[in-house]
């Protein structure tokens, strides 16, 4: 089976047919796709200018795609890096027990769908990399009460999507089901109750602090 390395070697010479290309592109989503395959894909197409079903793609463009999922991809491995290290520290350290990031890490080695959108349809507006930048920060931070990627405060819990860890607060916004370990305790309660009280919830939080939305809209 070919890996990521190969398979965008395939993408980026000039001597394969455009279909190959397409499909090789295709294939480096089976070794990582942020939102998931098929919310990935569809992220791509819209970015780089080309149909989710086009066999005869410009092959600029599929470069292009390429290039964004590489730098995605070396966000993301550079924080497992950083992951790994820190875990082995602890062990020395005798700390065994992993926390609620590290257990949520564990299900998500590789990075295929860590920031999983719950509809292929709907997702961030940035560019991959920008959406994993903001996603790891957050859970190197203290829990917050809004999305990461997209500064967002209404959440959707889905319960359907039994699978963890897709799963859980799926963002109003972007479409991403952000990792629990990012968003505080009321944050998580919040977005289980029924979409009447939240909205009740956040009208009350918006009359204390008036000046919030605009603080995180000046800085997104």
């Amino acid at each position: 089976m070919a890996g990521f390395r190969s398979l965008a070697r395939q993408v980026r010479d000039p001597g394969c047919d455009p279909a190959l290309r397409r499909y090789s592109l295709r294939k480096c989503l089976e070794r990582f796709a942020p939102y998931g395959h098929r919310a990935t894909w569809d992220h791509l197409c819209r970015r780089h200018g080309f149909g989710p079903q086009d066999r005869d793609p410009d092959p600029a463009r599929l470069v292009a795609a390429l290039d964004e999922l590489e730098e995605a991809r070396a966000v993301w491995l550079a924080y497992e890096r950083r992951f790994a290290e820190r875990r082995r520290r602890e062990k020395h350290l005798g700390l065994r027990r992993p926390g609620a990031v590290d257990d949520w890490h564990r299900r998500t080695w590789g990075g295929n769908g860590v920031a999983r959108c719950a509809d292929p349809s709907v997702h961030p507006d940035v560019p991959l990399a920008e959406a994993l930048r903001r996603l790891i920060a957050a859970l190197e931070a203290r829990p917050g009460a809004r999305c990461p990627v997209c500064y967002g405060r209404w959440f959707e819990w889905r319960p359907e999507a039994v699978r963890e860890p897709w799963c859980g607060p799926v963002c109003g916004g972007c479409g991403v089901v952000v990792p629990a370990p990012a968003l505080t305790a009321e944050a998580l309660s919040a977005a289980r109750r029924p979409r009447g009280q939240r909205a009740a919830g956040a009208a009350g939080a918006d009359r204390s602090a008036p000046g919030v939305d605009r603080e995180l809209a000046a800085v997104g």
